[in-house]
């Protein structure tokens, strides 16, 4: 399928707790990762091009389940439990943590993960801890530096070398990405695609 096609039908499947509630482990999932307020909603609306698809909100940390899409009968995408500072009590960030480690441990048909950043504060030790374990386990990783409105062009150049230099391998990319202004939506799908395909 050529540009927008497979991802413009995506539809919701499921919201899961725990591993066992999710779809069988058969096909290609894509997961997306990162802090409570990195714009893991608004990216998968974007590449989408379906508004509310996933739910967005001002306050960080709402996704507090595995909410899985449907793109067809093999392909879905995934989107994980924000980490970071949500104003959530610690028991419950520490049962998002444990959710997010099994399926990223145990996930057979995990295809790719996209980990999100805020462009203006990047790599953050949490980030830096998902970087790590996708390298360890070679899992294809694209980093979309998002919210890349919210800086000027020289500073977003040096943003984006300066985590290309920090991430030198071979399976990560990164991406700057506005879903407000569409930077990086289709080289975000393309990777996608490879993945899914």
């Amino acid at each position: 399928m050529s540009g927008v096609q497979l991802f413009n039908q995506a539809s919701f499947l499921i919201s899961a707790a725990k591993l066992t509630q999710l779809p069988e482990d058969a096909g290609k999932e894509v997961a997306f990762v990162g802090r409570s307020n990195s714009g893991k909603s608004s990216a998968i609306n974007a590449i989408t091009s379906i508004k509310g698809l996933a739910r967005t909100s001002k306050t960080p940390g709402r996704t507090q389940l595995m909410n899985c899409f449907a793109l067809d009968d093999h392909s879905r995408l995934v989107d994980l439990p924000g980490y970071g500072f949500a104003k959530v009590p610690q028991s419950e960030r520490e049962r998002w943590r444990h959710f997010i480690n099994d399926y990223l441990a145990h996930r057979v048909c995990l295809s790719g993960l996209v980990l999100l950043m805020d462009v203006r504060h990047p790599l953050k030790d949490s980030d830096q801890a998902m970087i790590d374990w996708a390298v360890a386990y070679n899992v294809p990783l694209l980093l979309l530096l998002t919210k890349a409105d919210k800086l000027k062009r020289g500073a977003l150049k040096e943003a984006e070398r300066s985590v290309k230099a920090a991430c030198p391998q071979d399976n990560i990319s990164v991406l700057l990405f506005s879903a407000l202004q569409g930077v990086g939506i289709e080289e975000a799908r393309d990777k996608l695609r490879d993945w899914l395909s």
